[in-house]
């Protein structure tokens, strides 16, 4: 069974704060979404997860497997999507899938059948700085789902998608959640998040202001996000 534990977790830069003390604990088939504007943290916390920024204080464990003391096996579990695409530009689409299935020891099916799931089968040979932004944005996720892992950890997975991309995005996100993944993403997009969260956290300036589980009425969680956010 999948878990996710951050304990006690913060980041600071010399004097700057940059996130606060946090301690939570994920389960499986959960999906934690991250909202608050622009320095409340999201991306600090995703990074940390993701052991791509190293704790002040704390420690992260999944499946009973430590960040700090075991980090080979920890990142094999997870799939992770940052807010900037870094690749070899000369790169093709499908030969950015096949980087990242040969380091998982993925199969070439799975390659294939990510790039109908993401919508670029006729782009596969297309090289990624001739892709709009709406498209490396899915080529990204399609990279942190390839491995099916038991943790995906995504920072504003939405920025440029259209509506219909969107509303297969949330139809994904509720496919990976039940397969028994750990799903953790930030948005900008308020209707998303209620859509798809079991669990939302309202950041503010490093701070968890606020976690919202009672999510049966969309419009009245989206009201009470917005106005969180004015804090």
């Amino acid at each position: 069974m999948n878990q996710l534990e951050l304990q006690n977790i913060s980041k600071k830069y010399k004097t700057k704060q940059v996130l606060e003390p946090l301690s939570l604990v994920i389960e499986e088939g959960e999906c934690l979404v991250l909202c608050g504007g622009n320095g409340a943290g999201k991306s600090t916390l995703l990074s940390i997860i993701a052991g791509v920024l190293r704790p002040s204080s704390g420690s992260v464990l999944l499946n009973d497997c430590c960040l700090q003391h075991n980090r080979k096996p920890y990142v094999e579990q997870i799939g992770y999507m940052p807010d900037d695409f870094q690749a070899d530009p000369s790169m093709t689409v499908k030969e950015f899938l096949l980087f990242y299935a040969s380091l998982r020891k993925i199969d070439l099916s799975r390659v294939e059948e990510m790039l109908v799931l993401i919508g670029l089968q006729e782009q596969r040979n297309v090289r990624i700085t001739r892709l709009s932004k709406g498209m490396r944005q899915r080529l990204l996720f399609g990279q942190a789902w390839l491995a099916k892992p038991a943790l995906i950890l995504l920072d504003e997975p939405t920025n440029g998608l259209d509506p219909y991309w969107v509303n297969v995005f949330v139809q994904q996100i509720k496919e990976i959640k039940n397969s028994g993944s750990i799903v953790i993403f930030s948005t900008h997009m308020m209707d998303v998040a209620v859509e798809t969260a079991d669990r939302i956290l309202l950041m503010k300036a490093g701070n968890v202001i606020d976690q919202l589980t009672e999510l049966s009425s969309k419009e009245e969680v989206v009201m009470e996000l917005i106005k969180l956010q004015r804090i």
